[in-house]
């Protein structure tokens, strides 16, 4: 029985259509006359859904009893037994309640389709496997369910439903989503409009990921090798040298000319090693291009045009970078060329030659191979052919028995000892004793060189030849097996240095360390040039300073080193306790670019914290000047007011005015001597005595003080905290300077028949405290300027109280590690939004998320 297709409606949230679009189009496919059922379907209330279901048939769904309660899930075994043509199957991700025949809905409609039932159902982008790990980082709500994605990628149609994330918003305010008591909590935490967008680029992607294989599958099928230029995709080869720089970043201007395009740099490594000028300028490359937003690739083999060109034509690049040849004019008569082989082959591809520096210069001869066997071997090698070979031909001399050809094979049977022993020369110069020995003791006319018959010749020519090819081989498999193992120790020193680095411990001293133990030395050194660089600076100490060391005592220079490798233009990485061996220095060079990457993430990390707290007093000292000139005339024009009209003697005040104007000079005062406390506080801030004291406070807690503290305003608050919120990482008296702030305007600016909500949850690695109103709001354009020192957006009433501003409750937000934004209220108002990071008791406010 042929399996059934599979379609999926993929969306990016709940709401976006997917239920609707299912049983939509069971309405067109029963139109066309075709069998159709409803396997499940969930509607959550939704009445335009609901509707769809009428004129359709629905397969009853079983129910399940767990722990007291009735559940339902879809009866699949009634849906198989029912054979239709084509069954609508909600919720791909569902998992079923226990007890259950499958775990997982998608497994019973796997069950489905293998019964050759036609299956159309839904998923969401944040239920597929892949992407759960980035979804809880931009929600901070994890998956609860999960589909495999190779069960959706394996479905024959996959349809995105697609909707804005103003459009969607609009859609679950209006109540078309989730029933009225939970909008406000939905558009407040999961639906915001940050998140929609996240999530939508995430389906968008996801497809788009989907599309390209199929598009190379069917390319693949139909033997399509041509470029099918569906968007721009350069790919630039890299050699290893020094002119992989500027290639780089002219692909990466190529790339950018063209929205959407795509870079991608290729070092094709030839099977037998590592070629070019070693992993260091590779090393630094692959952090360019990463850096310019492209991919690095490494690929093996011999010829590296077919190569170049294999690996474009599988990523469908449209476009190939390539260095001008660095051979001489010689070599480039002799042959022409990676460049010129690969523009030759490249067919729809383009390929662009690029000048550069090292243009025409030659390659570097490669350095000298090693020998392939031990100082002791070869001396026993020698020793062998020296001794052996006339010792052998003693020892047949009075053996008459024996034929030329005995004699010769036992004479080849010496050889390739030798050669096993000493390996290649020492072989042939015993097969060349050998040949001397028996033409001139057993090859007739004897103790002559002259051979008589032609046959004999042939046979000694023939020992020789072979005795040669025997002895070149077993050289050759010497040297490759000791290549093999050189290879095998340098993989898995590479290997632990990446493990290393993965782990998190590049710092320079554990690096360095790894470095000396790697290599058994005495001490390794990393220097930096003191100012510009000098023609003979190399042996001058004072022109470098020692930045970390292992082991001792250090180089001062590099020419006080037995092996340096220069990192760059002012590092020189130096090594001393022995002279390293030219094979080694690739893993050398390895090391000394990690070691560049490890110094600049030491120095960055340095700089923030040396900045970090400068930043924090920048911004309190910026907010509470910002606030001065304001709250300083405000209160003292009031209390200057009232005590001018109490010492007045052309008024004779009541008692109750008295008391009135007292009050007014009171309130004036205590706000005058907020602001002295404020300015206090920045002068000690500025004489470093004075910095936030960032300690645990519980959400629920700061939202109670600051609305207590909100005097006759605090009726018109209601404040809805969830008491399992973690702790935050705040100075407590300033965050409930914020909130009240914050607060107090939203209570002024709210109908009175609208009470101002505050309420919190948490998002990743931070809390959200969001304070929303009802009253007129904020344009997008304008919700900036409501930041500025005590604007409000032209309202100039002094009476309202004189506050702090919303510019200082933004500073001191942002001071304390969090923000201070804006946002839209669902049907009208505005939201205030302070974000604050959650408390670690390791010091470190983040979390991994977060991060």
């Amino acid at each position: 029985m042929a399996r059934g297709r599979l379609r999926v409606y993929l969306g990016a949230a709940p709401g976006v259509g997917k239920t609707f679009a299912m049983l939509d189009e069971g309405h067109r496919a029963a139109a066309r006359g075709r069998d159709v059922v409803v396997g499940l379907a969930e509607t959550h209330g939704r009445a335009r859904v609901a509707e769809l279901l009428e004129g359709l048939e629905v397969v009853p769904r079983r129910t399940v009893l767990h722990r007291g309660t009735v559940l339902t899930e879809m009866d699949t075994e009634a849906v198989v037994a029912r054979r239709p043509e084509l069954a609508l199957i909600d919720e791909l991700a569902h998992t079923n309640a226990p007890g259950s025949r499958n775990a997982k809905r998608w497994q019973d409609v796997e069950e489905v389709l293998d019964a050759g039932i036609d299956v159309v159902s839904t998923v969401t982008v944040h239920h597929l496997e892949s992407v759960g790990d980035v979804v809880r980082r931009i929600t901070g709500v994890p998956p609860r369910e999960t589909v495999p994605d190779e069960v959706v990628r394996r479905a024959d149609q996959v349809e995105l439903v697609d909707m804005t994330p103003q459009a969607l918003r609009r859609r679950l305010a209006h109540g078309n989503v989730y029933p009225p008591e939970k909008i406000d909590a939905a558009l407040a935490d999961y639906f915001r409009e940050g998140n929609l967008s996240a999530l939508r680029e995430l389906a968008l992607l996801w497809v788009a990921g989907r599309v390209d294989e199929q598009l190379g599958r069917y390319r693949a099928e139909h033997g399509i090798a041509a470029t099918w230029e569906t968007r721009e995709r350069v790919v630039v080869a890299l050699t290893g040298g020094p002119e992989g720089d500027t290639l780089i970043r002219r692909a990466a201007r190529i790339a950018g000319r063209t929205e959407g395009a795509g870079l991608l740099a290729v070092h094709v490594t030839r099977a037998g090693g590592l070629t070019g000028d070693g992993p260091a300028h590779l090393a630094r490359q692959r952090t360019l291009v990463e850096n310019l937003g492209g991919s690095y690739h490494q690929v093996v083999g011999e010829d590296v045009p077919r190569a170049l060109l294999d690996f474009a034509r599988g990523v469908n690049a449209t476009q190939l970078v390539l260095g001008a040849s660095r051979r001489s004019r010689p070599a480039r008569m002799l042959s022409p060329g990676v460049g010129a082989e690969t523009a030759a082959l490249s067919g729809s591809i383009d390929v662009h030659m690029v000048p550069h520096e090292e243009a025409g210069a030659g390659r570097r001869r490669p350095p000298h191979p090693p020998a392939a066997l031990t100082r002791t071997r070869r001396a026993a090698g020698w020793c062998l052919a020296v001794l052996g070979v006339p010792a052998l031909a003693a020892a047949m001399v009075p053996l008459d028995g024996l034929s030329l050809s005995s004699r010769i094979l036992l004479f080849l049977l010496m050889v390739v000892g030798v050669a096993l022993v000493g390996g290649r020369w020492p072989a042939i110069t015993a097969s060349v004793a050998g040949f001397a020995l028996l033409n001139w003791y057993f090859t007739p006319p004897l103790r002559t060189l002259v051979v008589a018959r032609p046959e004999n010749l042939l046979a000694l020519v023939s020992f020789v030849l072979v005795a040669v090819t025997v002895s070149t081989v077993v050289d050759l498999a010497a040297r490759r097996s000791r290549e093999a193992a050189r290879a095998g120790a340098e993989a898995e020193v590479l290997s632990t240095l990446a493990g290393h680095v993965l782990r998190g411990q590049a710092a320079l001293a554990s690096l360095l360390a790894r470095l000396r133990e790697t290599f058994a030395l005495a001490s390794v050194t990393l220097l930096e040039r003191v100012g510009d660089p000098g023609p003979d600076d190399r042996a001058d100490p004072g022109a470098w300073r020692i930045l970390a060391v292992s082991g001792g005592p250090p180089c001062t220079h590099p020419d006080a080193a037995d092996t340096d490798v220069v990192i760059d233009g002012s590092l020189v990485l130096a090594v001393r306790g022995r002279l390293l061996a030219a094979s080694d220095r690739r893993v050398l060079e390895a090391f000394a670019a990690e070691t560049a990457v490890a110094l600049r993430q030491e120095r960055l990390q340095r700089e923030a914290e040396r900045a970090r707290p400068l930043a924090e007093a920048d911004r309190m000292r910026t907010a509470l000047l910002a606030a001065v000139s304001h709250d300083l005339r405000t209160p003292l024009a009031s209390a200057k007011a009232a005590v001018d009209s109490l010492r007045s003697t052309e008024v004779d005040w009541s008692a109750q005015d008295r008391a009135e104007l007292l009050a007014t000079a009171a309130e004036s005062l205590t706000a005058l001597d907020r602001l002295v406390a404020n300015l206090l506080d920045m002068s000690r801030l500025q004489a470093g005595v004075l910095g936030l004291v960032l300690r645990p406070v519980a959400p629920e807690e700061i939202v109670q003080s600051s609305v207590a503290a909100l005097g006759p305003l605090r009726d018109r608050v209601t404040a809805d905290v969830p008491p399992d919120l973690p702790e935050i990482a705040a100075d407590p008296a300033l965050l409930e300077r914020v909130l009240v702030n914050v607060t107090a305007n939203a209570a002024r600016y709210s109908p009175p028949e609208h009470k101002v909500l505050v309420t919190a949850s948490r998002h990743g690695g931070r809390v959200e405290i969001r304070v929303i109103d009802r009253g007129p709001g904020i344009p997008r354009e304008l919700r900036e300027e409501v930041f500025l020192p005590f604007q409000r957006l032209g309202d100039r009433d002094t009476h309202t109280g004189v506050g702090l501003g919303l510019a200082l409750a933004r500073g001191l937000a942002e001071a304390m590690g969090g923000s201070l934004v804006p946002d839209e209220t669902p049907g009208g108002g505005l939201t205030m939004i302070v974000s604050v990071p959650v408390f670690s008791p390791e010091g470190d406010t983040s979390t991994e998320e977060d991060r």
